[in-house]
């Protein structure tokens, strides 16, 4: 099946928690659960370390039957939402057709932790820079809220551990507290460069058009995922733990609530 890939609404205006899109297809995914394809989507797929959006659609912003979606995944650039039928109307699924205008309802509260954590692990980045580990180079973060932390290369000797995990979460809080504007916008290849310090990831190809987020002050960085409108909404952090090994530098942090 040839299709278009799915706009992403979550890009432009990362607090839409309702839309209206259009089906694209209904059908059963691999794993045997019911699966929708949308024009287009407020919700987040599973994807750069940050969990999926859940909550459900319906065929109309009265209607008790519902699809209650359970997980989003994004495949060349097609994004399928699975899930299962609630269902009141026996005749709901057959309605679930090609061109039929539904209603988006993503769940508020995973939503702003999982934006939360994930603008979290991007504040560390700036963190680091500010508390003398200018030699880390970005690795991976993984923000899953059962497991969050940011991976760098680059070590700490063991006997600075302790106190650049006090040095970290204190510049973390500190930043949290003066507050500052989150933004995320489409640019140039070389404009979303000078935004990003000068440089942008390897995995960024040339002549792209990256999504960049900006964080107050902060050099700004390519991101896919939700962010916070403002960095006081992180509300505070906790730097639980440092771990060096093998030239790699695991930071572990949670949010305050």
């Amino acid at each position: 099946m040839d299709l278009t890939p799915t706009k992403l609404d979550y890009y432009s205006d990362m607090s839409k928690l309702q839309s209206k899109a259009s089906i694209i297809s209904y059908f059963q995914g691999e794993d045997g659960r019911p699966a929708l394809i949308l024009e287009s989507t407020i919700f987040h797929p599973q994807g750069g370390g940050q969990p999926s959006d859940t909550g459900f659609i319906t065929i109309s912003a009265d209607s008790d039957s519902k699809f209650v979606v359970q997980d989003v995944r994004s495949k060349g650039g097609i994004v399928c939402h699975y899930g299962l039928v609630d269902n009141t109307d026996e005749e709901f699924e057959s309605k679930l057709k090609k061109g039929i205008e539904v209603f988006l309802y993503v769940d508020e509260l995973r939503r702003k932790l999982n934006s939360r954590l994930h603008s979290a692990g991007h504040l560390l980045d700036a963190c680091v820079r500010n508390v003398g580990l200018g030699h880390f180079e970005p690795g991976k973060g993984y923000h899953f809220p059962d497991g969050p932390f940011v991976e760098y290369k680059g070590t700490v000797p063991q006997n600075e551990l302790q106190s650049k995990q006090k040095e970290l979460e204190l510049e973390a809080n500190k930043l949290i507290a003066s507050g500052g504007k989150v933004s995320a916008v489409i640019l140039p290849y070389e404009e979303a460069s000078e935004l990003c310090g000068g440089s942008l990831p390897d995995y960024i190809p040339k002549g792209s058009t990256p999504r960049i987020v900006k964080l107050g002050d902060m050099p700004g960085c390519p991101c896919g995922g939700t962010h916070v409108s403002d960095l006081s909404e992180i509300i505070s952090m906790k730097v639980s733990q440092i771990r060096t090994k093998k030239g790699l530098t695991k930071v572990f942090y949670s949010v305050g609530s």
